[in-house]
């Protein structure tokens, strides 16, 4: 049990003693810390269940809590607010019960899922933006919490790489190479293993492409025709396709690995797109698709909507499929090959409208039920102009552009704190870059998941404050007490010992972990880890400055408090982790 539990628990009993609801005795941490660490208030809702008088109703549930031995003092407050704190010797007894594994006290779910999630998204032949940032930054954190806590996570990519883009792509490279084997009907092959294209190619030929097609109807035509005899399986088509999405996932794949994010799955649109006539087929047979104008859509409102909840469409007027189409189809596609107990998207919250149409056109067709689809929305990355960020110029700014900017600012911050001195280049660069993408990643994950934010990148790279870089100079300081004390012979960790308030905050902060993650992890918010993170590199930061450690006189107190900070560095060390944020060894 996380602190939180085990204390509500207790409380729970003592009510329970007093003929009452046990779950009137949640415990959560006290508003007032002056007062008390813990405070109760079920005393309130319990007494005007019961028609009892709430302070008096609170007094018999402090009777029956103050003969405990854990609690060091049992008060009430105001009409009946129930105020707790721990006896010293708990706190020392809880902590070193958790310091014996690898969890640390970190929260464990009872009830494992196997969990899909889908947090990527990047477009074939398109270069990875700022627009791609959180998707990845959030997902891949949440991918990270999920596992720890128990549950069985495939990360999936989801590439859009199946539409009208590669039909432009083929006609636009056929203008220029004409003469490539691909586009010549009679060849039977095989055709050349290496691609005829750069990723410079791709992303010179697709903008090109685009701007060619909205300016000529015939070239549209074209490129849409291309597009269809690729999706009906023409050869030289699939053949230059599998190098397009070649090239292009060579580059995703060093990007997101430089912004420390991975996937189990590299699958796609086109993944799906075999799967659409039979599924298409199933829903007919269920009575689901109706005609709209030429159209086919699946009706998904329900009586009772708040608000209006338009059809799903399945095929557009031409024929053609939408992203609702592949998005079912998609559902389909990961029922058969991985029977996820659960799918969960990580996709702009602008997106909410649309997933709640697929999610209810998959709840009705018997795909998948609605209840176990989850869309995790999230805000925009905005620039100071309150808009979402651009550069300078008015365009979007590429990821990897971004990463170089970071790394940049990075070495002039790490120059101007006078760290890093001394060191090879080589080194210095290795820290550089972990601080701007840590510098990068908390800014993102350290705001409530669902709210914009501003970019500013002046504010990202600070040393001090609720930071990246204060948190990795944290840890590197933790890092450097424990050493100099091995150095100085201080000797190994030892039980804990509550001589101090720094140590007592400190601890109190440390046990608090298994409550953040759980949080964390059951309403799917990153930024719970980043607060614990955050007050505990503070109350380790406060113990360090009031407490001495390695040249403590008493070897029992050294010990304990060797045993905090070691606590402290390892707890650190693993949220970070579970954030998906690199720290150097040294700065």
């Amino acid at each position: 049990m996380t602190i939180l539990e085990e204390l509500s628990r207790r409380v729970g009993d003592a009510f329970a003693e007093a003929g009452l609801d046990r779950d009137y005795g949640r415990v959560k941490l006290a508003d007032r810390p002056d007062l008390a660490q813990f405070q109760c208030n079920g005393a309130l809702a319990a007494a005007k269940a019961a028609k009892q008088n709430p302070r008096a109703l609170a007094e018999k549930v402090c009777e029956e809590l103050r003969s405990d031995v854990a609690f060091n003092a049992v008060t009430i407050a105001g009409p009946g607010f129930i105020n707790i704190t721990l006896a010293d010797d708990e706190l020392a007894r809880r902590l070193g019960a958790i310091l014996q594994g690898d969890r640390l006290g970190g929260w464990q779910t009872p009830a494992a899922d196997k969990i899909l999630l889908d947090y990527g998204g990047p477009n074939v032949a398109k270069p990875l933006h700022v627009g791609h940032l959180r998707a990845a930054i959030i997902g891949e954190s949440l991918k990270r919490i999920f596992r720890f806590a128990g549950d069985e996570v495939v990360g999936d990519v989801h590439l859009g790489d199946w539409g009208l883009p590669m039909g432009q792509l083929i006609t636009e490279l056929k203008r220029e190479q004409a003469g490539l084997a691909y586009f010549d009907q009679a060849f039977e092959g095989p055709y050349p293993d290496q691609p005829p294209v750069s990723l410079a190619d791709l992303e010179r030929l697709y903008p090109q492409a685009s701007v060619a097609c909205k300016a000529d109807k015939a070239r549209a035509d074209e490129a849409r025709q291309a597009t269809a005899e690729l999706q009906k399986g023409r050869p030289g088509y699939l053949a230059l396709w599998k190098h397009f999405v070649a090239v292009s996932r060579e580059a995703i794949e060093k990007e997101y690995q430089d912004l420390g994010v991975t996937f189990d799955l590299w699958k796609g649109e086109a993944d799906a797109a075999p799967l659409i006539p039979e599924m298409a087929a199933d829903l007919a047979g269920k009575g689901l698709i109706e005609d709209s104008d030429g159209a086919q859509i699946i009706r998904v409102a329900r009586d009772g909507d708040n608000k209006k909840i338009p059809p799903l469409m399945l095929f557009k007027s031409d024929g053609g499929v939408t992203y609702g189409t592949t998005d079912l189809a998609t559902i389909v596609d990961r029922v058969r090959s991985d029977n996820p107990d659960r799918i969960i998207y990580v996709v702009d919250q602008r997106q909410a409208l649309h997933f709640e149409q697929v999610f209810r056109a998959a709840d009705l067709a018997g795909l998948f039920a609605a209840d176990r689809l989850e869309h995790i929305g999230f805000g925009t990355m905005n620039g100071k102009d309150g808009k979402p960020f651009k550069t300078r110029e008015g365009g979007v700014l590429r990821l990897r552009e971004m990463i170089d900017m970071v790394t940049e600012r990075a070495l002039a911050r790490l120059a101007e704190n006078g760290l890093a001195e001394g060191y090879d280049d080589a080194e210095t660069n290795d820290i550089a870059c972990k601080v701007g993408v840590a510098a990068l990643k908390f800014a993102d994950l350290s705001n409530p998941r669902t709210s914009d934010y501003i970019f500013d990148l002046d504010r990202f790279m600070a040393f001090e404050g609720k930071t990246g870089p204060y948190l990795l100079y944290a840890r590197v300081r933790v890092r450097s007490v424990l050493a100099k004390a091995e150095a100085a012979g201080a000797g190994a960790p030892g039980p804990i010992i509550i001589t101090a308030p720094e140590e007592r905050d400190l601890a109190l902060v440390l046990l608090g972990f298994g409550d953040a993650l759980r949080a964390a992890h059951q309403k799917r918010l990153p930024h719970l880890l980043c607060d614990h993170a955050f007050s505990l590199a503070q109350a380790f930061s406060k113990f360090y400055a009031g407490c001495r450690i390695a040249d403590e006189a008493d070897d029992s107190i050294r010990a304990s408090r060797l045993g905090l900070a070691t606590a402290s560095g390892r707890q650190l060390d693993l949220i970070l982790d579970l954030l998906g944020i690199q720290a150097p060894a040294r700065m």
